[in-house]
């Protein structure tokens, strides 16, 4: 992966000799000298270059301080993509867990260094017609691939509980927003009021992964695709319609907000619209979200807005990954508000 070295956010505490050590010990490195730099691009959890003459590697680490209940599983992040490493899902290789505290001062994993373009800005302004609509079929494919896999068979059946996911996932984030609270958010409180209370009847359960977005998805360096998906720590068993919804939020976020396609020309841009996109995933795994739609758009813009509240209290707390942390956090406040009207418009057509 190849996101821009941050000389902020994620600065090295760490001694990297020590790590050095550690990594030819376990037959990483030929030789016991490294260079370390922090790599932008995450909210979460540190992740930094590792770089010893022609290897290189990518660590990621839970970030010290007092953290929320949950948070951070950087285990469960290495578990889900060593069980999807022979899956169509493309995730990097890894090499290492460690829960020792002595190399850098958190547990930690070493994975393989990607080398394509991790790309923010949804829109793809530096890409061809052609080119754009080529990513967002290939977007498609990969997490139409994940949510195929058969969790069972790869070992996952007890990386999450299946069933009532969205009232665990509800109870849970309502609680972290209470926890991380910076401010109160009114359509947030409204939010927690409505969904338990009008959650869909019917159960799927598949693999998510959480966070599945653009810029969590590494392209190849010259090709319209995907060569890796990143950031699995919020991975777990749940419905995938869920997860495809949070997905699909960047329909519905203006792109003057935050990291939104809302209100640009689709059509001459070559990203296929909402409709076109579900289209794509229903065919591809029989799994049809047209009628409860906007509950689940509700549901994930509430729960962004309660993860962005809890970036809002690390970067209050001085312990957030990323120096735009408190601009990002505060955020939280208008995705709340429209997801609020997301809920009542389905509220609406019941």
């Amino acid at each position: 992966m190849t996101p821009p070295v941050s000389t902020e956010a994620g600065a090295l505490t760490f001694d990297e000799n020590v790590l050095a050590t550690w990594l030819k010990e376990n037959g990483l490195l030929d030789k016991a000298s490294l260079a370390v730099k922090p790599l932008t691009g995450g909210q979460s959890n540190p992740t930094y270059l590792l770089t010893s003459g022609q290897q290189r590697y990518v660590l990621r680490k839970k970030p010290p301080g007092p953290l929320l209940p949950s948070a951070h599983a950087v285990d469960r992040e290495y578990r889900v993509m060593q069980a999807l490493q022979n899956s169509a899902v493309p995730v990097p290789r890894l090499f290492a867990f460690s829960e020792e505290l002595e190399i850098v001062g958190t547990p930690f994993y070493i994975m393989e260094y990607l080398d394509g373009r991790v790309i923010v800005d949804q829109s793809l302004p530096t890409f061809s017609r052609e080119d754009r609509s080529l990513v967002y079929q290939d977007m498609n494919r990969v997490i139409a691939a994940l949510h195929s896999v058969d969790y069972a068979t790869v070992g996952l059946e007890t990386f999450g509980k299946p069933g009532n996911y969205f009232g665990r996932q509800i109870a849970r984030w309502s609680r972290q927003y209470k926890e991380a609270n910076t401010e109160d958010i009114p359509a947030l409180h409204a939010l927690i009021e409505w969904l338990p209370a009008n959650i869909p009847v019917g159960e799927q359960t598949s693999i998510v992964h959480g966070d599945y977005r653009l810029d969590n998805l590494v392209l190849h360096p010259t090709e319209p695709r995907a060569i890796g998906l990143l950031d699995w720590e919020l991975a777990t068993l749940g419905h995938p319609l869920a997860d495809f919804a949070y997905h699909c939020m960047s329909w519905h976020i203006p792109a003057s907000l935050w990291r939104g396609i809302g209100g640009l020309d689709l059509s001459a841009l070559g990203i296929p619209d909402e409709a076109q996109y579900l289209k794509q995933y229903s065919q591809t795994t029989g799994l049809d979200g047209a009628e409860h739609w906007d509950f689940y758009i509700a549901y994930n813009l509430f729960r962004m807005a309660a993860i962005l509240q809890g970036i809002a209290r690390r970067a209050a707390d001085g312990t957030a990954a990323s120096s735009d942390a408190l601009e990002t956090g505060n955020k939280a406040r208008p995705l709340a508000e429209i997801g609020w009207k997301y809920a009542q418009r389905y509220a609406r057509s019941r």
